[in-house]
């Protein structure tokens, strides 16, 4: 298994630095490429890293425009078949959430302490998993950031799957990382906020009723199948498939959501504490 996860992260780190070569000899930065593609300067960055898989559709257009004559688009069929291994990457415990996940129609997600992993910059994942105890070694740590960023392809793949976010206004409010990486994740928020597929809201800290003090959750819809809860608490994971526990989990999730800030009022929000940071 070892074996394979180096030949899969080596994979994509080859293919990152054909990129990264392409783009240079193109006389692009980072930030103007991204542009042109449709990907933020920090996407390209961590693509050429070998941090974020390069999605297969992304290599024809890139090919394209770095005329790279074929060379990146060589590589799509390769990237697909380890796109396919890549989901095994995770943590043993993580394994069967993650698969879950990467077939979702539809992600609704509670958070009481941390952004959640799907919405995280990489230098704030970085930040969460370097402070963790106990201490991570640095090959797991940055293990640990591209098999989270790889997650996040999930956006990006068509049709998206329908996704809403809860975030206890604490989470906003708390520096993980320092100044810039809280305020780059700010960024972020309001950037993935905004997306058609995505609903953000915030749960104000001044509401005297709550409906959820028990922790957080994910809700989450498999294509074809029926609706799961996620927990996890201290490491130690429950996948519920139960029907009746995960109809008491979407009951709370609906009040949480309409206790919360509208998405509107969510990003205005954020928008203020970008401003005032």
């Amino acid at each position: 298994m070892e074996d394979e996860e180096d030949i899969i992260s080596e994979l994509f780190t080859a293919v990152g630095e054909q990129l990264k070569v392409l783009r240079i000899r193109a006389g692009l930065t980072q930030r103007e490429f991204g542009r042109l593609v449709g990907y933020t300067e920090s996407q390209i960055s961590a693509m050429e890293r070998g941090v974020r898989i390069t999605q297969p559709d992304f290599l024809e257009k890139a090919d394209k425009i770095l005329n790279a004559g074929g060379v990146l688009i060589a590589a799509k069929k390769s990237i697909e078949r380890a796109q396919a291994k890549a989901r095994v990457r995770h943590p043993g415990w993580f394994r069967d959430y993650a698969k879950v996940e990467a077939e979702a129609v539809a992600l609704h997600d509670y958070s009481t302490q941390a952004v959640p992993g799907l919405l995280q910059t990489e230098e704030y994942a970085r930040a969460i998993f370097t402070h963790r105890r106990p201490l991570l070694d640095e090959t797991t740590i940055e293990k640990r950031v591209a098999d989270r960023l790889a997650r996040q392809q999930l956006f990006e793949r068509w049709p998206p799957p329908t996704a809403s976010f809860v975030l206890e206004e604490a989470v906003l409010q708390r520096r993980t990382g320092g100044s810039r990486i809280h305020t780059d994740q700010l960024r972020q928020l309001l950037r993935l906020g905004q997306l058609r597929p995505v609903e953000l809201q915030v749960m104000p800290n001044d509401r005297a009723e709550h409906p959820c003090m028990d922790g957080p959750f994910i809700m989450l819809t498999p294509k074809g199948r029926q609706q799961v809860a996620y927990l996890e608490v201290q490491g130690h994971p429950t996948l519920i498939t139960d029907p009746n526990e995960v109809r008491i989990f979407s009951e709370r999730y609906g009040i949480i959501r309409a206790q919360a800030l509208t998405p509107r009022e969510s990003l205005a929000l954020i928008e203020k504490m970008l401003g005032d940071a």
